[in-house]
């Protein structure tokens, strides 16, 4: 199945899942109003999801007169890849972590936290910000938001499920409101991690193409993999998370996040880009 199929069915899932719930909580109306929010959302999602994402991290715009040397780099890998010159926004957080958002190319922001700049060499920053320009230049941005959008209002819509069930008093509310508040969620952060994980190497192979040196994503990956174990982000999100280069909760223990993983082993991905060739004139 080609990549374009499988993201098609994987968000024709969460459409799917979010009526379901709908219907939960009030029968066909309720899965009626859930399709029509599902169009609402994929309305808003493809306008203001970008904005949204960058809103919840408090991401700060930044030009090439506060951040020149940033701005430099995000302007050559733009040049080298032919693709617009991207917004770029800093998030001020410790841990060094990055994502890339926006409806298409033309319409695209990348963010850095704060930590990823202050614990990075120069070299290792563009091998993060190339596998972030690779994510919009194969289109994985909207995708990637919509989804982190339908998941959220998933949880929501369990949450309403699930207490509608316990305060309802109908028969069969226990397995009902089990079903609503936990496995529908995980099933959407289940189809999240199916969209994400496959276009995680695609974006790690265009970085490494894109800088001509896969030994600085290395390095870089090794670095973000120890930081986000020993160090999570404070605002990261289960329904954000695969947004980001590497998973920013995978060291809160405890968490759903423990469970499941919204990207491929880092192991795997530094061995996969350490067969890559490059030759050099």
């Amino acid at each position: 199945m080609s990549e374009r199929k499988k993201t098609f069915w994987l968000m024709a899932a969460l459409v799917a899942i979010f009526m379901y719930v709908g219907n939960l909580i009030a029968g066909e109306q309720g899965m009626m109003t859930a399709l029509l929010m599902a169009g609402g959302i994929n309305f808003v999602s493809y306008f203001f999801s970008d904005k949204m994402v960058l809103s919840h991290y408090k991401a700060t715009a930044v030009s090439q007169k506060n951040a020149p040397k940033l701005y430099e780099i995000v302007q050559r890998l733009a040049k080298n890849a032919a693709l617009p010159m991207p917004k770029i926004y800093i998030i001020p957080e410790e841990t060094p972590n990055a994502f890339a958002t926006g409806r298409n190319p033309s319409h695209a922001a990348v963010a850095v936290t704060q930590g990823l700049l202050n614990l990075m060499t120069d070299e290792e920053v563009e091998g993060v910000l190339a596998h972030e320009m690779s994510h919009v230049r194969h289109y994985d941005i909207l995708i990637g938001t919509v989804a982190a959008i339908f998941a959220g209002a998933i949880g929501m819509l369990g949450n309403i499920a699930g207490y509608g069930q316990y305060s309802s008093g109908r028969q069969g509310r226990n397995s009902a409101g089990i079903l609503a508040i936990v496995v529908m969620p995980i099933a959407a952060v289940i189809v999240q991690m199916a969209i994400s994980r496959s276009r995680e190497y695609k974006a790690d192979e265009g970085a490494a193409l894109l800088t001509d040196h896969p030994e600085w994503l290395i390095a870089a990956l090794q670095k973000l993999d120890n930081y986000a174990k020993s160090l999570p982000m404070k605002r990261a999100s289960l329904q954000t998370a695969h947004l980001f280069i590497v998973n920013p909760m995978c060291g809160i223990s405890g968490s759903l996040a423990g469970l499941f993983s919204t990207h491929p082993n880092t192991k795997d991905r530094i061995e996969r880009l350490s067969k890559i060739k490059i030759s050099r004139k």
